[in-house]
């Protein structure tokens, strides 16, 4: 944990990690703060339609307990693969902690996989058991018989079709289950990467993946825990971002979570949740706050009792970090890193480390640099791949059955992380964009973050992508898909609109020759573009000359 001092070089120099030799995630976020306090409200479920619903860390400590003694009873054991297909709520946060204390390994999937994407991760991470809900019971029915592996599965509604409820797993399980003892090193979690760059990969934690977190986590929340702390996240709690951005180092902390079963982020329901809940720190995407920024009405419904804003998932960008500072009177802290390794740089406004269109500087305990192509760091003005220096706490064991890809990962002691970015004289890193996303036109490497921020910053534009299109004499232009704001139409006066107002804020070779207007933007389920499938687009269209270009 982070002593607080007044300078980040002071943080950096005094910072030194403590590991323990024996911890286990779920006693650490439950049974610890039970013990020392057990009324003290661990999770709150917001309700739109009634009154919010409360648990507290002695009913998060037993039920986990039970749930994890008739896991137990039940064949589960350490080691074995348990998956959660489940939305924010009071189960889910059970039921990952229940995985934790029986030396399990959690794998957390969202509800909003089709079923082949289902299927793959559940076969390739050879899951035993799956903890879900009713939808997520209707796909598993379609892909139940070739999940070889698959022997239970637990609905959060009650028993159904072979199924067993929740409930029974708490009325039979032991409330004093005494949890397995677990090392740092032990594996908590499976958590598959996003699959923007090819099949995703099962990361492999261990238990210290949580205390490898706490650093960048007090860090981006200026100080955390303080009085009246309360966290949200819009982010699934399936991916990094939402439960080790979020839920997992709030618990461990002490601090209240908010949850909600809401699928789909929608600005003015996140204002209401803020605001009727009282949180007062949030982990917020880039692409939720764009989507905020593109509310017509945002600057009055927005909470004004947020104390610390983060984000991360891609480039923030000057645009949305301006935004949010001038017209609702908040510096987001962004921060970085990946499923494998994350949160390994920083900001920190509440001691001046903060820096518009930068993601940051070296969280302390983590060594982050940009090297080159054989493992040399390179200096500041230089493009680079950020990557981070092994040993490291918050750093994936391993791709779960995938030793080539692992070995792969890393260049000696340096783990690549296959983002490019350039460090400026004070030690900020500027993330440029993804190897595969780079563009190359006339000579130049163009990353998309830049162009993309610029285009949201439009008063026609909610969200945008960059992507490269193959041409004959720049090998690639810069081509823009573009989501306009509700209420706008498109129009030719409107692209050349958009290509002016680029080309005039950054340069002649960035800007987008061609605009595209689209219905929609596809996302991850981490809420990250997807500029693959826009960079498919674009070459099958250089491919067809018959297909209109703009």
């Amino acid at each position: 944990m982070l002593d607080r001092r007044d300078t980040y070089d002071a943080l950096r120099s005094a910072f030194r990690w403590v590991i323990p030799d024996r911890f286990n995630i779920g006693v650490a976020v439950s049974d610890a703060w039970a013990a020392r306090d057990p009324g003290r409200t661990a999770l709150i479920e917001w309700r739109p339609d009634g009154d919010p619903a409360t648990l507290n860390f002695l009913e998060l400590s037993t039920r986990s307990s039970a749930i994890a003694s008739s896991l137990g009873a039940r064949g589960i054991g350490r080691g074995d693969r348990v998956a959660l297909l489940l939305p924010q709520s009071f189960e889910t946060a059970m039921s990952h902690v229940a995985i934790y204390k029986l030396g399990a390994i959690a794998v957390p999937l969202a509800l909003l996989f089709g079923v082949e994407a289902l299927e793959y991760r559940l076969a390739t991470a050879g899951v035993k058991a799956v903890i879900t809900n009713a939808a997520g019971a209707l796909k598993l029915r379609r892909i139940r018989d070739r999940l070889n592996d698959l022997e239970l599965i637990v609905l959060v509604e009650g028993d159904a079709d072979g199924a067993v409820g929740i409930e029974k797993l708490l009325s039979e399980g032991n409330p004093r289950f005494a949890p397995v003892d677990t090392t740092p090193d032990d594996p908590a979690m499976m958590i598959f990467t996003s699959g923007t760059t090819g099949p995703p990969k099962g990361a492999l934690h261990g238990h210290r993946v949580l205390l490898g977190h706490l650093p960048g986590m007090q860090l981006a929340h200026e100080f955390m825990p303080r009085e009246c702390d309360r966290f949200w996240t819009p982010a699934d709690w399936a991916w990094a971002g939402g439960l080790l951005n979020a839920l997992l180092p709030a618990l461990y902390f002490g601090i209240p979570v908010v949850s909600s079963r809401s699928e789909k982020f929608d600005p003015s329901a996140a204002c209401a949740l803020m605001r009727e809940t009282g949180v007062r720190n949030a982990f917020i995407p880039p692409t939720a706050l764009r989507m905020m920024k593109s509310h017509r009405d945002i600057e009055r419904i927005f909470p004004n009792q947020l104390r610390s804003v983060a984000s991360a998932g891609e480039a923030l960008g000057r645009e949305t970090f301006d935004w949010a500072r001038t017209e609702l009177g908040l510096t987001v802290n962004e921060i970085y890193g990946q499923t494998e390794c994350n949160l390994v740089l920083g900001s920190c406004a509440a001691i001046g480390v903060s820096r518009a269109g930068s993601t940051g500087k070296p969280v302390p305990g983590h060594d982050v640099a940009l090297i080159d192509a054989d493992g040399g760091t390179v200096p500041p003005g230089e493009p680079g791949q950020i990557a981070v220096r092994r040993p490291d706490p918050v750093m994936f064991l391993e791709y779960w059955n995938n030793p080539e890809a692992t070995a792969q990962k890393f260049i000696g002691d340096w783990m690549t992380t296959g983002d490019q970015g350039i460090a400026d004289p004070d030690g900020y890193i500027h993330f440029f964009g993804r190897d595969d996303d780079v563009i190359t036109s006339a000579g130049y490497r163009i990353g998309p973050g830049e162009i993309e921020d610029c285009l949201t910053g439009h008063e026609s534009v909610a969200l945008a992508a960059a992507v490269g299109k193959p041409d004959a004499l720049r090998t690639e232009i810069v081509k823009a898909y573009v989501v306009l704001k509700d209420g706008v139409a498109p129009s030719e006066i409107l692209r050349d609109e958009i290509r002016s107002w680029v080309r005039e804020r950054l340069s002649a070779h960035e800007y987008p020759r061609e605009v595209e207007f689209v219905d929609s933007m596809p996302l991850t389920t981490t809420g990250k573009v997807i500029r693959r499938i826009f960079r498919d687009r674009a070459r099958r269209e250089a491919e067809d000359r018959s297909v209109p270009g703009f």
